[in-house]
Order: structure tokens, then C-alpha cells, then sequence
């Protein structure tokens, strides 16, 4: 096709030319630093969860090693060096060994495409003009996905490997979490990508010059919220490391290093999912709306770093602030969650940006843009309410069913309920006003000459 009925070509927006032009020593200074900065932010996180969950409960925490307890985590890590390698009997030994690194390492793979500053060389180390950015891809937050989902092949296989039940339960519990909050998440990252017209992280954030994503997309934000949860297996997702139902998850067989190893990629993805949150909607390195208004610089130079480990920090603080206040939901709550909430919002959130970009590609104004959207949605509450209308009344045509009798000890285990089954009536004490009062012995009539005792101190004497 030629002339006007040739189809647009729409080509990605990004100019990635400043990236992969530095030198090979810089390069290995900034891989450095990204491992570094997860190191460092790793240990300051430790320490600072004891410390706010501890204000939180009103106790001291970590006092003892170092100022005010801030070389706790670094003890840690050192006791858990020093502890004892034990490898069970009956575990696949070469898997066995190789499973915490295949958590850890892609933990740290992710923050490579990650900006902590503007694109356009504005800093000097050592005389070199460079990005604060150790690259960048067309496609960086597919390859941010990817290498997620390979560390959870590091859980399951650590517990498959261990040759144990309780751990193999852990790591399929893990699994079937992990992967159900990525459909959601993949859902949230869709909606950037279509509101930005790019993957690469430097173009999202880019775009966020005038107004940061969360404003314009605040159920994408909360589902990542969400996601990020559950795919670190925090609080109060935390389901494969569930002391009392699995004794201790996934890991239960692992110590000394091993062990040391699933912690440290725990709390990286921490680092790691909060930094994507920071630069997928909170605008990345980009200097607050308040700063931003008054001083002309704060986008500039060193300080981009400043803000971004400052949100980084946030989010961090959030993940423990949830896990100080909120319990521990039951497995099938969670998974119910993922599946029955999260991933059909996203994929309805995913098809109304959808619509409002299409629209706004084809210049409509954003009065009719906003009419339609709002006159899809009431069609939609409209049929919702027609649906459950007619739902309530065939289910008050049909009899209720017959309970059905629970067995708590069904194949000589306890177990839970069914759907259907109730569990019997708990005994309970009767109120005290309502109990009969029982007298030790006869009653003492000699006493008091007539009809027994009158009061609680006559009968004691009697």
C-alpha cells in the first residue's frame, strides 16, 4: 500500500544510543556499585525491620552490636557463616546445593536496567561522562519479568531436593504463589507500557516529566502493591514459610550459608521490586512535585540518586509496616486473592486503558473520551446487578441443602470443613447470674434460728 492509504508505522520512542558506549572499567564501577547498593540496602533493611517492628510492639530490638544495634544484620551474617553445613541424608545433593544460588543470583540481575538518574550524561567519574544507569534494553521490563520468574525455580528445586515432605510442600506452595501474582503483575506492567508507548525503564520514567503514573494509574499501582507481596513471600503472604502449618517451608533442611542465601534473595527482590515500583509509577529518579516547583536543580547532577533511594526507602518501610500490623491470611484466602480479585481487575483496568489510549490516539477530547469510559462502566454495574438479581432468585426457588455431617478425624487426620459442612456448636460456659448457687453441706439453720444463712460469710462460718 502507498500514499494515503498506507498504515501508520508506530516505532518505539526510545533513544537507547547513550547506553553500552562506556569504557570496560566503568562498567565493572557501576556493576559494583548496583551489587553494593543491594548489599548495603539489604543490611540497613534488616536492621531497620527489627527496629520498627520492635516500636511497633513496644520493645527495645537490636541494642547490642554496634551504634544503637546497626551492625545486627552484619552479625548475623557472620554467625551464619560460622554455623554448622549440614546436608541431609536422603537429598539430591548437586540440586541440593545449587538451589540457593539459582534464588539468589537472578535477585541481584534485575536492578541492571534499573535508572537512578536522568539519560544524558550528566555525571563524571573520573573524568568520564556517563549514565547513571548500568543499561538499558527496548525491552527491559520483559527481561525484569524473566529473570523473576527464574528464582522461583530456586524454591521449588530446594524443596524437591531435600527429600522431605515438609519442604516439598513449601516449595509447591511457593510455586503456585509466585506464579499466580505474576499474571497480575504482568497485567499492571501493561497498563505502563501502553500509557508510556515503551518497555525500557529510561523511556518510562521519561515520561513521567509532568505527572507520575500513580495519578494517572492507580489501580495498576495498588495491583502491583499487591503482587509485590506476594511474589517476595512477605507478610502477610507469606505462605511458604509458614511456621506452624509447614514447620518451616521450602528451606526447612537448609542452614549455615545455604540458608543465608534464601534470606539475602528475599530481601533483595525486596529492594528490587520496590525500586521497579519507584520507577514504573512514583516518577523514579525524579524529584518530588513540592522540590520540584521551586528548584530548578533537583533534577540534576548527583542529587536524581537522592530521591530514588529515598522512595526505594518508602516502600521498603511499607514492607514493614505490614508485616507489623497485618496477620497471616489462610492459603486458600490467598490464592482466592490471586486468582478471583487480582487478576481479572487487572485484565478489566488492562482493556480500559486500552480503550482510553486508543481514543486518545485518534484525537478525541478527553470529555468524550471520559463519556464513554463511564458509560461502559455503568453498562457493566447495570448487567452485575441484573445478573445477581436473577442469581437471588433462583437461589431462593431452590431448598436449601441438607447439611452435611462433619468428621473431624475423616482417614485418621484432623482436618477442616468442606464446603457444606459446619462445624458442631462449641460448649460454652453458662453466664454466672445464671448458674444455680451450690452450698458445701446442709444448711445451718441454727445459726441464725430461721431459714439458713444470709449471707456469703455466715455460710462460711457454718
Amino acid at each position: 500500500m502507498t500514499g494515503n492509504l498506507a498504515a501508520p508505522a508506530y516505532l518505539a520512542a526510545e533513544d537507547l544510543t547513550m547506553f553500552g558506549r562506556d569504557v570496560w572499567w566503568l562498567v565493572v564501577i557501576k556493576a559494583v556499585f548496583c551489587f553494593a547498593f543491594l548489599m548495603i540496602t539489604v543490611l540497613f533493611s534488616i536492621v531497620w525491620e527489627r527496629k520498627v517492628v520492635a516500636w511497633m510492639q513496644l520493645r527495645i530490638g537490636p541494642n547490642r552490636h554496634g551504634p544503637w544495634g546497626m551492625l545486627q544484620s552484619l552479625a548475623d551474617g557472620v554467625k551464619l557463616m560460622l554455623k554448622e553445613d549440614l546436608i541431609v541424608k536422603r537429598a539430591d545433593k548437586v540440586v541440593y546445593v545449587l538451589a540457593p544460588i539459582v534464588a539468589a543470583i537472578p535477585a541481584f540481575m534485575a536492578i541492571a536496567v534499573i535508572p537512578f538518574g536522568p539519560p544524558d550524561n550528566q555525571i563524571s567519574i573520573f573524568g568520564q561522562r556517563t549514565t547513571m544507569q548500568l543499561t538499558d534494553l527496548p525491552i527491559a521490563m520483559l527481561f525484569i519479568l524473566a529473570v523473576a520468574s527464574v528464582g522461583i525455580y530456586g524454591i521449588v528445586l530446594a524443596g524437591w531436593s531435600s527429600g522431605s515432605t515438609y519442604p516439598l510442600l513449601g516449595g509447591l506452595r511457593s510455586c503456585a504463589q509466585m506464579i499466580s501474582y505474576e499474571i497480575a503483575m504482568g497485567a499492571a506492567f501493561a497498563s505502563v507500557f501502553l500509557y508510556s508507548g515503551s518497555m525500557s525503564t529510561s523511556e518510562i520514567v521519561a515520561q513521567q516529566h509532568d505527572r507520575w503514573y500513580i495519578v494517572l494509574l492507580p489501580v495498576s499501582f495498588l495491583i502491583y502493591i499487591v503482587t509485590m507481596i506476594g511474589e517476595t513471600n512477605r507478610a502477610p503472604f507469606d505462605m511458604p514459610e509458614s511456621e506452624g502449618d509447614l514447620v518451616g517451608g521450602f528451606n526447612t533442611e537448609y542452614s549455615s550459608i545455604k540458608f543465608a542465601l534464601f534470606m539475602l534473595a528475599e530481601y533483595v527482590n525486596m529492594v528490587t521490586v520496590s525500586a521497579v515500583s519507584v520507577t514504573l509509577f512514583l516518577g523514579g529518579w525524579r524529584a518530588p512535585w513540592p522540590v520540584s516547583t521551586f528548584w530548578e536543580g533537583a533534577n540534576h547532577g548527583w542529587w536524581p540518586m537522592l530521591w530514588f533511594v529515598i522512595k526505594v526507602q518508602l516502600l521498603l518501610f511499607f514492607f514493614i509496616w505490614l508485616r507489623g500490623t497485618l496477620p497471616r491470611v489462610r492459603y486458600d484466602q490467598l490464592m482466592k486473592l490471586g486468582w478471583k480479585v487480582l487478576i481479572p481487575v487487572s485484565v478489566v483496568w488492562l482493556m480500559l486503558v486500552a480503550t482510553v489510549r486508543t481514543l486518545r490516539n485518534e484525537n478525541y477530547d478527553f470529555a468524550d473520551i471520559a463519556l464513554y469510559v463511564g458509560a461502559a462502566v455503568l453498562v457493566l454495574l447495570l448487567l452485575s446487578f441484573i445478573a445477581d438479581m436473577f442469581r437471588d432468585r433462583k437461589a431462593a426457588k431452590e431448598p436449601p441443602p441438607e447439611p452435611v455431617a462433619f468428621d473431624p478425624m475423616a482417614g485418621g487426620y484432623p482436618v477442616p470443613p468442606l464446603p457444606g459442612q459446619e462445624l458442631p456448636p462449641v460448649p460454652r460456659r453458662r453466664p454466672r447470674r445464671e448458674r444455680e448457687l451450690i452450698v458445701s453441706g446442709g444448711p445451718d439453720t441454727a445459726s441464725d434460728g430461721s431459714d439458713g444463712p444470709r449471707d456469703g460469710k455466715e455460710a462460711s462460718d457454718g
